[in-house]
Parts: structure tokens; C-alpha cells; sequence
């Protein structure tokens, strides 16, 4: 797998916004009109899940996708890490922690990619625009349904209240088209720092139009509004706006600046540690650091999350759960075209194809 910095940047930041709305200070009953905890919130899920779909394209060749034996060895990488990303978000979940962990949908969305590593671009940000518009009408329709069925754990990871698959797969379409570009040239990171911009500045403004213009029926609003994990279209568009402009952005600086930068890289790269990590230690602290956080606390976990992960990469490499993953699907990846034994002469003719 190719490592790009800048990625690992952006996927740093996105778990330090996961971390920072689960204990950060601020929230809806803030007297602010905004709070850290608020902006973060939704969005760094949604850039970590977009995120994803760009590892997707760079296990699989990135700008240049691989074909025959190596793109089954990609798949073969792809679904025995998201099997074991799922194992893990189980485990985590079991912990009993006040967060809705995202492991799960994550793992599945990872997985759901497979078939689309020769998809071409276009085709993948067509289906993220269908999946955008059509994901939150049946996100809607099925969760009623889905709601008195048995299993309420498999149905929430299609039509849950924080991570529908559903709605959340755009991401990942958008993700493995923006890894199929060549992230490493300034014309594309502008580009995508250009489409991010105008993406999330219109899908706002547009959400705050409709909002208002369709108050008296919330079955509508649900539809139009761009509150963090409402999963209505006009959300996905805008968080996938901030994402790429986040993307671009930390593409940029981390070429510019890259020892600056290098903490947030290695915590990137520890993505998966440094999430679990932070679920164990709320399980240990108890569930009054998510209901009662305090600012003292929040920096705490950031300086102790961002050092941890930045002393390990330089001493160790890969994170403990990063080196499980990497080793497991390597293993899985193990596979050559099979070798026939030589044709004797004298025997039977081979039938013909």
C-alpha cells in the first residue's frame, strides 16, 4: 500500500475529531452558538469514512489500479481487514462506552467496495451522487420497518440512527474515486480543495433555505437539513465538501511543512490504536467524561493520543492493530496462479478449450 503523508494528515485529524466529540468541552446545550465539539461533529466521521475509500484505491494501485492476480490479492486484503476491523468495533462495543463506535458500518463499507476496484471515477462519483440522493429516502422508508425486526444490531448498521450504510457508502464512492487521482499533483489538490469549498458552501446554504422555507413539516426538514448525523442528502454533500477541502489541504501542508506535520501523520497512520485506544480508556474512566467533559480532560486525551502515536511510529512502525491488520492480509494475499505439471507427450490429448 502506497502511504501518502498528507492522507495520513487528514486521517489524523479525523480521529481527533471523533475523539474530541466524544469528550470535548461544548455540545447542544452550549450557551455558544457554536462549539468545537459541535463543528467536528458528524464531519470528522464522515472524512474518516471518505478516507477509507482513498485506502481502498491505494491498497488496489492507487492513480494506476492493478488487474488479474493483484487485484484479487487486493480484495483478498480488503475483506480480511475489514472481517478484523469488524471483530474489533465488536469488541469495543461490548466495552458498553456512551459512543456510537462507527468500527462496524466502517468495516462493512470497507467491504462493500470490493467489487468497484476497476470502477472508473466518474462511474464512482455518478453512484455517490445516486447513493446521496436515494440513500436518506430509504434510510427513511426502512427504519420503520427495520425497527421491529430481530437483530436490531445487523439493521442498525444499514439504517442505524448515526452510520447507515445506506446513506454512509457515498463516502467510501467518493473516497476510492479521489484515490484514483494522482494526489501527489498540485493541479488535483487544488482542484479538490476548490470542490470542496464550493460543495459545502452550497449544500449549507441550500439546507438553510429549504430549512426555513419548510419548517411547518419536519418529515421535509429531516430531508434538507445538514445537522451532524441527520443523513439527509444535502448533509453528505456537505460533509464531503469539508472533507476534500481537508483532504487538499493537508496534502498541501504536509509537503510544505512535513516535520510540523509529522505528529498528526503518525496518528494517522496509528488510526485504528489510536481510536480503540480512546474507547478502552473512556471505559476505564467511566461514562462522566462523555456527559460531563471538561476542557482539562479533552487536552489530555489529544496530548497524550497525539504523543503516544508519534513516539511509537518513530520507535516501532506500525501500531499494534495496524501491524495485526497489515500481517493477517498479507497472509490472505499470499497467492500466485496455480503451476500445471508439465504435459506428457504420449498421453491422452488435452481435450480442446
Amino acid at each position: 500500500m502506497q502511504r501518502i503523508t498528507g492522507v495520513d494528515v487528514a486521517r489524523g485529524l479525523a480521529v481527533l475529531g471523533m475523539l474530541t466529540a466524544h469528550v470535548g468541552p461544548g455540545g447542544p446545550d452550549d450557551p455558544w452558538p457554536w462549539s468545537l465539539a459541535q463543528v467536528v461533529d458528524g464531519r470528522s466521521a464522515a472524512l474518516f469514512v471518505l478516507l477509507s475509500g482513498i485506502s481502498v484505491a491505494l491498497i488496489s494501485g492507487g492513480s494506476a489500479p492493478v488487474s488479474g492476480i493483484r487485484r484479487v490479492q487486493a480484495r483478498a486484503k480488503i475483506l480480511v481487514r475489514a472481517f478484523l476491523v469488524l471483530g474489533i468495533g465488536v469488541a469495543v462495543i461490548l466495552l458498553g462506552t456512551p459512543i456510537a463506535v462507527i468500527l462496524p458500518t466502517y468495516a462493512v463499507l470497507f467491504a462493500c467496495a470490493t467489487p468497484l476496484l476497476g470502477a472508473a471515477p466518474r462511474r464512482l462519483l455518478g453512484g455517490a451522487a445516486a447513493v446521496a440522493a436515494f440513500g436518506p429516502l430509504l434510510h427513511l422508508a426502512l427504519q420503520e420497518a427495520f425497527l421491529h425486526l430481530p437483530g436490531r444490531e445487523f439493521t442498525d448498521l444499514l439504517v442505524g440512527d448515526f452510520y447507515p450504510a445506506v446513506v454512509w457508502f457515498a463516502y467510501v464512492l467518493v473516497g476510492l474515486a479521489v484515490g484514483r487521482m494522482d494526489l501527489r499533483d498540485r493541479g488535483v489538490r487544488l482542484r479538490l480543495l476548490g470542490a470542496g469549498v464550493l460543495l459545502a458552501v452550497a449544500a449549507h446554504a441550500a439546507s438553510a433555505l429549504l430549512t426555513r422555507a419548510l419548517a411547518g413539516d419536519p418529515t421535509l426538514v429531516a430531508l434538507v437539513t445538514t445537522e451532524p448525523h441527520s443523513s439527509s442528502g444535502l448533509e453528505v454533500v456537505a460533509n464531503t465538501g469539508v472533507g476534500l477541502a481537508v483532504l487538499a489541504l493537508c496534502l498541501i501542508v504536509a509537503d510544505a511543512v512535513p516535520a510540523l506535520v509529522s505528529p498528526l501523520a503518525a496518528t494517522g497512520a496509528l488510526a485504528l490504536t489510536a481510536y480503540t485506544g480512546q474507547l478502552v480508556v473512556i471505559a476505564l474512566l467511566g461514562e462522566s467524561v462523555v456527559w460531563e467533559p471538561e476542557t482539562g480532560t479533552w487536552l489530555a486525551f489529544l496530548g497524550v493520543t497525539v504523543l503516544a502515536c508519534w513516539l511509537w511510529r518513530a520507535a516501532l512502525g506500525r501500531g499494534p492493530l495496524e501491524r495485526l491488520l497489515h500481517t493477517l492480509a498479507a497472509r490472505a494475499a499470499d497467492v500466485s496462479p496455480d503451476v500445471l505439471p508439465p504435459r506428457d507427450a504420449d498421453a491422452v490429448p488435452a481435450a480442446r478449450d
